[in-house]
């Protein structure tokens, strides 16, 4: 079985590298503290609950997208209150390490009000009708991250590891909301993103789906022992914001 990727965004090479280890020593901070811990009540924007959302199937149920998961507006909101609180550079030890390479900015919260507005907002609807193994889906990992990738950052092949959160609870997909891309109102002000597409390969290393940061667009994608190999290409213009949890089944 490949290595895999630790939830806190630590992440693993492809399959013929060595197991991954924990790039915590090597984590300089970059424009301010991240935000671990509760209390964030309040400072969320307003999450409105989506009707008629279109899902958009790539591969199956193992790889979904959701364009307009979140407004416009909502997208925008959770930038400006990211950069308010400042995020910490992620970086690793790269793949001679045994670790993914990975150059990104990051903030991670524990909110579990948070988890369950974007939960209930919709996404709960997407995974009525599946199941796995006989366990099925019941809310979002109350561990939100934001990922920033300004110009030049990028995050290498890797995989997503599933974390057992106890009481027979266990993540099972990514959860990804691209809160900039096409769609943006940058892009009629010449601030448009080019690059960071997230790519994702199959066993042999052919391309399953490429897909583009639309914001509001939500991804979602199987992860643990079927997850399919992926990277974030590099940004080669203007930054990319991506609001990040995982799905949860028991």
């Amino acid at each position: 079985m490949p290595p895999k990727r630790k939830m806190e965004g630590d992440a693993a090479p492809p399959p013929q590298q060595r197991r991954n280890k924990s790039s915590a020593a090597n984590k300089g901070k970059k424009g301010g503290a991240s935000a671990d811990g509760g209390g964030g009540v309040g400072r969320w924007p307003t999450i409105r609950p989506k009707k008629d959302l279109q899902i958009n199937r790539l591969k199956g149920t193992h790889l979904l997208t959701v364009p307009n998961f979140f407004t416009s507006a909502e997208a925008k909101a959770f930038i400006d209150i990211a950069e308010n609180i400042g995020f910490t550079h992620q970086g690793s030890l790269g793949p001679l390490k045994g670790e993914a390479y990975r150059d990104n900015d990051r903030i991670s919260v524990t909110d579990p009000l948070l988890a369950q507005t974007i939960w209930e907002s919709g996404i709960n609807r997407i995974f009525e009708d599946i199941s796995i193994s006989g366990k099925v889906a019941t809310s979002l990992n109350p561990n939100i991250r934001l990922y920033r990738y300004t110009e030049g950052q990028r995050f290498g092949r890797h995989i997503d590891e599933s974390v057992n959160l106890g009481d027979g609870s266990r993540t099972l997909y990514t959860l990804l909301i691209y809160l900039s891309g096409k769609g943006s109102a940058k892009e009629s002000s010449g601030q448009a993103l080019v690059g960071g597409e997230t790519v994702f390969y199959d066993n042999r290393g052919g391309v399953v789906a490429e897909v583009a940061p639309e914001q509001g667009m939500a991804l979602l994608h199987l992860h643990g022992a079927k997850c399919m190999l992926h990277e974030a290409r590099v940004v080669k213009k203007n930054i990319k914001y991506v609001l990040r949890s995982d799905v949860v089944f028991a």
